[in-house]
């Protein structure tokens, strides 16, 4: 380790100063995408986050990007990240391994709405790499089940090899009290799932629109057509949250480079209720 690492590698109030964390565990998740386990084995302090906040992570030498949290809000003695190596500090990111040091600040940003569900069926649509910021509101419902009506999980991926978080769907799929549909853009000869995109499974979802809330993430054209679809089952677009990661740079609205309309995604979201961005979604050049 550098000594700019050690010298740094002490818990700091400072948000623009990353901590460092050490790689517990990296898995492979597809051919691009991948998941991180951080720990420090010197502080016993935990890490707690709210589920769809994010925290900055930093490749020391290359830069930092923002990238959702996605593991169990309850286990507050490792941080886990779920990522595509698709630019510079992702892809070095993917080249790290057990042991190696990352730097983490955060977490930012608002969360799921997961008290204002309470008492109503939720449904939970992701796209691709978008399941990763829901993960941790699955953990949540499963965790407190009693406080919720219906749970529908609806995930679509490219091909049968790019979906997340396999053991997962399983296990949730095993809970009776809970409905997990998977469909695949382009299907090879193994499966024998859904086909289509995501929003083909939202007209035969179970769940009563006039009592739910959905929450939304994926590639924004994914989520403008979820929510149309949304819309036709009669949900209100008040009922509806997404999540928009993009262009964050400082995580604190002092940049502006996350600005979208009058808000900053970095501080003002990443999650927002889709109302407030309604006038702006369907205006490509933001």
């Amino acid at each position: 380790m550098s000594t700019v690492e050690e010298e740094t590698r002490t818990v700091t109030t400072d948000p623009m100063i990353p901590t460092w964390y050490d790689i517990q565990r990296v898995r492979r998740d597809t051919h691009d995408t991948f998941t991180l386990d951080l720990g420090r084995a010197d502080s016993e302090e935990p890490f707690s986050f709210s589920p769809g906040q994010f925290n900055m992570l930093y490749v020391y030498g290359v830069g930092e990007a923002p990238i959702s949290i996605s593991g169990d809000p309850s286990a507050t003695g490792r941080i886990v990240h779920t990522t595509r190596a698709v630019g510079k500090v992702t892809r070095a990111m993917w080249r790290l391994k057990r042991g190696d040091a990352l730097g983490v600040r955060g977490p930012f940003g608002t969360a799921w709405p997961v008290d204002e569900a309470v008492g109503k069926d939720v449904v939970i649509v992701a796209g691709g790499i978008g399941l990763a910021p829901l993960r941790p509101v699955m953990y949540h419902i499963l965790a407190h089940r009693a406080d919720y009506r219906r749970v529908v999980l609806l995930y679509g991926a490219r091909t049968p090899d790019d979906i997340l978080y396999r053991e997962h769907i399983a296990e949730w799929r095993s809970h009776l009290d809970v409905v997990a549909e998977v469909t695949v853009d382009r299907a090879a000869g193994h499966w024998r799932g859904n086909v289509g995109v995501v929003t083909t499974l939202i007209p035969r979802a179970p769940f009563d629109c006039g009592n739910a809330l959905a929450m939304v993430c994926g590639p924004e054209v994914m989520m403008r057509f979820t929510i149309m679809s949304l819309q036709k089952r009669g949900m209100d677009t008040r009922n509806v949250y997404v999540s928009m990661e993009r262009n964050m740079k400082c995580a604190l609205g002092f940049c502006g480079h996350c600005q979208y309309g009058p808000s900053f995604v970095c501080k003002d979201g990443p999650v927002f209720r889709f109302d407030r961005l309604a006038p702006l979604f369907s205006v490509r050049e933001i």
